[in-house]
């Protein structure tokens, strides 16, 4: 772990390199790597201590949306780049002038995941688990929403092992005395020199002893600045700031009540800074937040929420326990998803579903809550297909407040009520929904869409094998008990951000780079100011973040 900078003199620092880096999260660490390895001076500023370098990338769980991999090819999936730029143009549905840009980057990058992505990676030390995941699945038909086949490649080692190689590089620049990291640098301006940005200027913080992800302090101790020949802004996105996330969505159905799935350290404050240079941030009110967020029952930060991955099993309902409308299963549109939800006035649902289900299917995201993965342990892998293993999502049944467990429907309505405090959930129509759902099952045929999702979902060999379990009565003694989920959302990602062109440049709003200023991962909505558009397919922030990065290391040293 890099050391915490401490100056002796805390008066007005002054740093000095080729190429400032604002941010050490995982594009940072690409762009001051990639900067570094052209012959360039780097100095890397973050106002978080060292201890949480490689931001958010490192509690990720590590998914990488690639196209057409071995990985695919072994399990049968057929693939090609015409077919994901058909999904992601179709998820994205842009529609406004400033996402020329931003079009122009998701084109980019599906040939990059196509392309070199897998290669570069894998030339790094980068591995990734045989068993590629389908998250997105859509289903608004072939022009619609969602992945068509599994593309999401979990990294073996999760986030940690992505952050790993680009840190390593870094780490040798500062062995050189080539690379400069300063943390406790928080950046309040930028400097302008002829028309040019030559530097950042701001506050110097106290020093925290604060692990990775706590509250850190903000007690300004001094100033800083920051003399460059480029910067680059790869400060992340806004989901810790709950206050700005509400000013910014989209409409009035933001929830009262939303977890946290970033620290509070992600506020999106230097964004501001930027844009009051001349620098065009833009697609504020597109962000992607989840709906299936759980407490946290050992938080680290402040509400602190973990998201759910589910299988396609469970029933979703509403808070008044109303199931949500088809497509809208289980893993198939999570952003449709939470505009039904808070569009019924309620910031929350449920997953109804038992013992046998949340075992085979749930997954939890994030490095912390995958120690078989993170920590590359075959053994502790293993245990996963074992129903009485002690696995995270079993701890969670176990401790977590939002999981409820019950005999019988009529109970289990009950339990949700008490949990929040009101009778929105009948127990006769829970009861209902439930034993009709069976019938379904039983019949082997039926009319259900969800249950012929299931059945096809089971004829992809990840799925079959650790993410859909067989079709079966949620009444089934031999199955129980029933369990019940509070979901809550989660905030998590900014899909706008600042105007870059394909070579990480920051544009103005007559559409003309800001010579000097560069801008990569979330900061620049992970591309052009929102190469997501409305939607995401998922395994696509953390390559963002790459594919960015390594642009604006490039070009930032090219200039300099």
């Amino acid at each position: 772990m890099p050391p915490e900078n401490r100056d002796a003199d805390h008066g007005s620092q002054k740093v000095a390199a080729d190429v400032v880096v604002v941010g050490a999260g995982l594009s940072g660490l690409v762009a001051a790597a990639t900067a570094y390895a052209a012959g360039k001076t780097v100095a890397v500023l973050d106002q978080e201590p060292g201890a949480s370098v490689g931001g958010q990338a490192h509690w990720s769980f590590g998914g990488l949306f690639m196209v057409n991999t071995p990985e695919q090819q072994r399990l049968g999936v057929r693939d090609s780049t015409e077919l994901a730029l058909s999904d992601w143009l179709a998820s994205a549905a842009f529609d406004r002038s400033v996402d020329q840009q931003a079009r122009e980057w998701a084109e980019a990058y599906v040939h990059f995941a196509s392309g070199e992505k897998r290669s570069w990676l894998r030339s790094l030390g980068v591995g990734f688990f045989p068993l590629v995941q389908w998250a997105e699945r859509g289903g608004y038909g072939p022009q619609g929403h969602g992945n068509t086949v599994p593309r999401f490649h979990v990294t073996w080692g999760t986030g940690p092992a992505l952050v790993e190689p680009f840190l390593a590089k870094v780490l040798e620049g500062v062995d050189t005395g080539r690379v400069g990291l300063h943390f406790r640098h928080r950046a309040l301006s930028l400097t302008t020199t002829a028309g040019r940005v030559t530097g950042v200027s701001g506050d110097v913080l106290q020093p925290s002893t604060a692990v990775r992800g706590q509250a850190s302090g903000r007690v300004v101790i001094g100033s800083f600045e920051a003399r460059a020949g480029a910067v680059v802004v790869t400060t992340g996105g806004i989901g810790g700031n709950h206050a700005q996330v509400r000013r910014q969505w989209p409409d009035d159905t933001a929830p009262d009540y939303m977890l946290s799935g970033v620290p509070a350290s992600v506020d999106g404050e230097f964004l501001s800074a930027v844009e009051s240079s001349g620098a065009a941030l833009v697609n504020g009110d597109r962000m992607w937040h989840y709906p299936e967020g759980i407490h946290n029952y050992d938080p680290v930060w402040p509400k602190h929420g973990i998201r759910i991955l589910p299988g396609p099993s469970s029933l979703w309902l509403d808070a008044e326990g109303h199931q949500l409308p088809a497509p809208l299963f289980p893993g198939f549109d999570s952003q449709g998803a939470l505009r039904h939800i808070v569009g019924s006035g309620h910031g929350y649902s449920w997953f109804v579903l038992n013992r046998t289900i949340a075992l085979k299917e749930l997954a939890l995201s994030g490095s912390e809550q995958n120690p078989d993965l993170t920590g590359k342990d075959f053994r502790l892998l293993a245990t996963r297909l074992r129903p009485d293993s002690d696995a995270p999502i079993q701890r969670f049944m176990d401790k977590g407040v939002d999981f409820l467990q019950a005999a019988t429907p009529m109970e289990l309505a009950s339990r949700m009520n008490h949990l929040t405090g009101s009778s929105l959930v009948d127990g006769d129509g829970l009861d209902s929904l439930i034993r009709a759902r069976d019938s379904q099952v039983a019949s082997r045929l039926g009319k259900d869409p969800q249950l012929s999702a299931i059945r096809a979902s089971r004829r992809f060999a990840t799925d079959k094998l650790m993410r859909a379990a067989r079709p079966h009565r949620l009444t089934d003694p031999a199955h129980g008990p029933l369990i019940a989920i509070r979901l809550s959302v989660l905030t998590r990602k900014s899909l706008g951000g600042l105007t870059t062109d394909l070579r990480s440049r920051v544009l103005d709003d007559e559409g003309n780079n800001i010579p000097g200023l560069y801008a990569a991962g979330e900061a620049a909505g992970f591309g052009g100011g929102g190469m997501h558009g409305y939607r995401a397919l998922e395994g696509t922030f953390l390559g963002g973040c790459l594919f960015t990065g390594r642009a604006a290391g490039r070009d930032a040293a090219a200039s300099v």
